[in-house]
């Protein structure tokens, strides 16, 4: 486990150097690349989120939350909770299949469309106030001097450890033998995390059991 103050000062001793060379402000730029690159590397359950909205009648807009990032999957909820999911499209699909966008080509969606960073379009409008279910990933605060910690500084330190090192050596234009060393205890220590996240998706007490420990009857 890690705050913003320990790695800062961590990335600082590692290269050797000192807030004049490696200030704050460039420190964050490291802290944020590396944590981009880690959203892009692993699926981590920490970056999925869930939303429920209902639907305006006529209106083929589905407005996404402000921290949306990637969709995961739409679910269409009936008055009876039964759930159908949506399929991806392109938007030239859905302008072809769906052209009418009116009352009058309105039905129950089929298909959902990333139309722009703030709105997925539905094919066909929809014709009543249905509900659904919007699984996505988000884009969380990164670790910062206002967000002295968050879900990878305190599971996942080496990650965001070797990740700035790795960062501030090339911004430095350190040895080559260096760069590469990073680099490699950089992507052990994702593969590692990786590793970790799948296994904990795939295994559950009632699948897979607990440990349990034995323990002595006291009657003989």
């Amino acid at each position: 486990m890690t705050d913003f103050s320990d790695l800062v000062d961590n990335v600082r001793n590692y290269t050797e150097t000192d807030s004049t060379v490696l200030t704050d402000a460039i420190i964050q730029s490291f802290i944020n690349s590396t944590e981009d690159k880690l959203r892009r590397k692993v699926d981590l359950t920490y970056y999925r989120r869930y939303d429920t909205a209902t639907l305006t009648v006529n209106n083929p807009f589905l407005p996404l939350p402000a921290d949306w990032e990637a969709t995961r999957y739409i679910q269409l909820i009936d008055t009876s909770d039964n759930r159908t999911f949506l399929i991806q499209k392109d938007i030239s699909f859905m302008n072809e299949f769906a052209p009418d966008r009116t009352s009058s080509g309105a039905g129950t969606p089929k298909y959902y469309a990333v139309y722009d960073d703030d709105t997925h379009m539905l094919a066909p409008t929809p014709n009543a106030a249905l509900t659904v279910e919007l699984a996505y990933t988000y884009k969380p605060p990164v670790l910062s001097s206002t967000t002295t910690s968050n879900w990878v500084s305190q599971n996942a330190p080496n990650v965001l450890l070797y990740g700035c090192i790795l960062e501030a050596l090339g911004y430095l234009k350190g040895p080559a033998d260096m760069i590469q060393y990073y680099d490699n205890m950089y992507n052990k220590s994702v593969s590692d995390l990786a590793t970790y996240e799948m296994g904990r998706d795939r295994r559950d007490e009632f699948r897979d059991g607990v440990i349990r420990i034995p323990l002595e009857s006291r009657n003989p």
